[in-house]
């Protein structure tokens, strides 16, 4: 008995160990998603700085030589 005893109590700790490693690498998936939340909002928002600015550059006057060339 004192061998399946023994089994069971390093089953239990294995089971134990990899509760507390999925409940720390689930922590660090949402940890991460939020990372790429927020990167994908700051990418949203340097597109649309983008292209306001090229609406904008495409109103401009073309350059062009100056007259004493």
């Amino acid at each position: 008995m004192n061998h399946a005893e023994d089994r069971i109590t390093r089953l239990e700790e294995t089971v134990a160990h990899q509760a507390k490693t999925i409940e720390e690498l689930s922590d660090q998936l949402a940890e991460q998603w939020k990372v790429v939340e927020q990167t994908r909002a700051k990418l949203d928002r340097l597109t649309e700085r983008f292209l306001s600015l090229e609406e904008q550059s495409l109103d401009a006057p073309p350059i062009t030589r100056p007259p004493h060339y």
